[in-house]
């Protein structure tokens, strides 16, 4: 398979030949450690001190102003970090603007809790921040300004010398992160009057983890790293010599080809637009090009997810918004500062180009986005055959994984909140709970039990989506303690993005679960849509007396937990190409078995309550038990059931998106053991897609219902804590 046109130039650069040549002595010939005082250590000095000439001269700098640093995250860091300690005697306010990296907001987020008060100067719809404002902001407290010379995400640079200039004026420092335009545009920190200067090497063509931040003569910051004296007593640690000479060559290559560089990627760059622009009339532009970095190129299409659309276009490496960014799919911050409304700012992709960038990539680049743009908005014939031969990989036409993708807790909560409460008594349950499914008497000895679900492909199969979307609404009413009865399709399908026979498996799959639950798929609702969905409302029978609710949890109830965990971040990491096949096999696996053999087993027993772990996770379908139940639970994350490779596929960031939600929202109620992680924390909260049935009984009831549950097959089955007491929904993870 052909690799993609790179048009990510912004999110990183290659390795430039030259530099990995320059590189590859120090990987084993000169090893030395620089402060050493023979000829192995004298060399690697050596080498040390030439990248820092080379560097410096980029910027216009001394060599003894270039601190190096393992990025440009560090740089900033310190540059905040070191100048509001070192300064915290003269004031505690500090300026940034509202369009800054996050390795800048961040740490102004952990500056203000350590005392320090932040302003941030705002910018125009263009991006540009608004001079005239600066000195508004000004106090007698403040110690630091820190504006970015150009954004990462619309490319557009900042006046920084008209800004350190005002700066300067009030004897206040002057910070600008120039990771995004160090090599692509001319850098004079004399010119720009800035006191501190942050730079990355891999945004110029040299590895990754390698970085610096210039310190003019004279400024004087607390140490952000201690220990040894290394890089002049700034910075400790033993250096990083084959980055540094890597960083070092690519510093000297960008400034040696300069101007070269910058006028091939503006002509690239403003080919890209031009053929865009004829292809598709109605494409917003967010900045002025004149006014923007030679390369970047942030375009908007109105109404279109950015993710949708990048989704069917693996011929092209392109950015919805910025890369650093974690899962979720919200808007950007710069864009929300510039005021872009929302609909725009959700479609907007940014494509950068670069020094390999070629004429021939960009008109390609150009139709490759057209033609998806078309094929998404422009009503066509559903095609039927997949153009590229290939098998078709679901996952990548949605921008959501299945219940994932859910409103946050918080915002649906809000909703809920303010819907009429039925009054109709035959209305066993309803929406003053939190059960997935509605309860409503027939007779004396009937209730009907309705469900809904639906959702977006958390797997690439046609036929195993299916199959999991029909496990996961089955699922409601093995967990209210019902019989299915039957069920009714509900389909959104992009007739004109994928053939008709995708859809056709994803409905096989579903009536074939569907069968093996016992019942038939009668009917159903469609429509077309811009990414594939799919669920079912099923219909189910209970006695009215006997339908289990997910309230009514006992003091001394123990929980037991019927499936293993992390369908969503698997799921997640299958989607990125993190996970390999056996993971992915074994997500789907668990998410296509039925609950019913679980749910009929727990018919023998006493339930005091029961409900299904869903998008929610754990952690929200655990709240809700206990809050509804007005008790308190203890969970052993020990004794919590994970699928194969979760915890790896978490630390190496798969991490779904209504995984963060759930954890934000659930924590007011959650008092985690002080040893478990951030990683284990999202584990715990991780949204899952047809998980297991979530069971509160007696403790005497626990061991035999797990002895049956085993004879059923059902083993992974386990105890995973219990209710401790009366309480307002706390639970504590141990």
């Amino acid at each position: 398979m052909q690799d993609p046109i790179y048009l990510d130039y912004n999110a990183t650069t290659p390795i430039d030949p030259e530099v990995e040549a320059a590189m590859r002595p120090y990987l084993n010939t000169y090893f030395g450690n620089p402060s050493s005082r023979y000829k192995f250590g004298i060399d690697t000095r050596k080498a040390v001190e030439l990248a820092r000439s080379q560097v410096a001269a980029l910027i216009g700098a001394s060599p003894g102003e270039i601190v190096f640093t393992s990025g440009g995250s560090e740089s900033d860091n310190h540059a905040l970090k070191g100048a509001a300690f070192a300064l915290r005697h003269k004031g505690n306010h500090i300026i940034v603007s509202t369009i800054e990296h996050p390795a800048i907001l961040e740490v102004c987020t952990w500056l203000q809790k350590q005392g320090f008060q932040i302003s941030f100067l705002p910018v125009d719809s263009k991006g540009m921040v608004e001079l005239d404002k600066l000195e508004n902001l000004i106090t007698p407290q403040t110690i630091l300004i820190s504006v970015m010379h150009a954004n990462n995400e619309v490319g557009t640079i900042q006046p920084i010398a008209g800004l350190s200039a005002i700066a300067h004026r009030y004897n206040i420092l002057f910070h600008t992160d120039a990771a995004q335009s160090a090599g692509k545009i001319k850098i004079d920190v004399n010119d720009l009057g800035v006191d501190l200067l942050t730079l990355a090497g891999h945004k110029l063509y040299a590895p990754k983890g390698i970085g610096a931040l210039y310190i003019r003569t004279g400024v004087v910051l607390d140490n952000l790293i201690h220990g040894a004296g290394q890089e002049h007593n700034l910075r400790a640690g033993t250096e990083n010599i084959l980055e540094i000479v890597g960083f070092g060559k690519a510093a000297e290559i960008a400034n040696r080809d300069l101007s070269k560089n910058q006028e091939h990627q503006k002509v690239m760059r403003n080919l890209l637009y031009d053929e865009l622009a004829g292809k598709i009339p109605n494409m917003h532009l967010h900045t002025d090009l004149d006014l923007s970095l030679p390369n970047t190129l942030s375009v908007a299409f109105k109404g279109i997810p950015a993710d949708t659309l990048l989704s069917n276009l693996p011929g092209l490496a392109a950015s919805a918004g910025a890369a650093c960014h974690p899962a979720g799919v919200t808007s950007s911050h710069v864009l929300v500062a510039m005021g872009v409304h929302t609909e725009y700012a959700m479609g907007t992709i940014r494509l950068s180009t670069g020094k390999y960038s070629t004429e021939e990539e960009m008109k390609s680049a150009a139709t490759l986005l057209s033609e998806a743009y078309n094929s998404i908005v422009l009503p066509q014939k559903s095609p039927e055959v997949q153009p590229s031969g290939d098998k078709i990989k679901l996952t990548q036409f949605t921008h959501g994984l299945g219940c994932a993708c859910k409103m946050q807790p918080a915002d649906l909560e809000k909703v809920l909140r303010k819907l009429p409460q039925t009054t109709d008594p035959n209305v066993l349950v309803g929406n003053s709970s939190a059960d997935d499914a509605a309860v409503y008497l027939v007779n004396p000895e009937q209730a009907i039990v309705q469900t809904l679900d639906f959702f977006t492909p958390i797997v690439d199969d046609p036929y195993d989506f299916g199959a999991i979307a029909a496990a996961n609404a089955l699922s409601d009413i093995y967990a209210m303690g019902a019989k299915p009865l039957f069920a009714l399709n509900i389909v959104a399908f992009p007739v004109q993005r994928l053939p008709l026979g995708v859809l056709e498996q994803i409905l096989l799959g579903a009536a074939d679960k569907a069968t093996e639950a016992g019942i038939s798929i009668i009917g159903g609702h469609s429509i077309d849509d811009t990414e594939p969905k799919f669920g079912m409302c099923v219909t189910g029978l209970v006695h009215p007396e006997k339908a289990w609710k997910n309230i009514g949890a006992q003091t001394g109830d123990v929980l037991i937990l019927t499936k293993p965990l992390g369908t969503g971040i698997i799921s997640t990491a299958v989607k990125s190409g993190l996970a390999d096949e056996n993971a992915a096999a074994e997500a789907c696996f668990w998410m296509k078995q039925l609950n019913r053999k679980a749910s009929q087993v727990f018919l023998n027993f006493q339930v005091n309550a029961c409900t299904d772990i869903t998008g929610f996770g754990l952690a929200g379908h655990l709240s809700e038990m206990i809050r509804g139940s007005e008790v308190n639970a203890e969970i052993s994350f020990a004794a919590l059931p994970f699928m194969n490779h979760v915890k790896e596929l978490a630390f190496a960031g798969a991490i779904p998106g209504g995984t963060y939600k759930n954890l934000d929202f659930y924590k007011e109620w959650i008092k985690w053991e002080a040893l478990l992680s951030e990683t284990e924390k999202l584990m715990f909260c991780d949204a899952q897609t047809s998980g297991g049935l979530l069971v509160a009984v007696p403790e005497k009831q626990a061991v035999p219902a797990l002895q049956e549950l085993k004879l059923q097959g059902i083993d992974n089955a386990v105890i995973i804590g219990r209710i401790t007491q009366k309480g307002n929904g706390f639970i504590h993870v141990v």
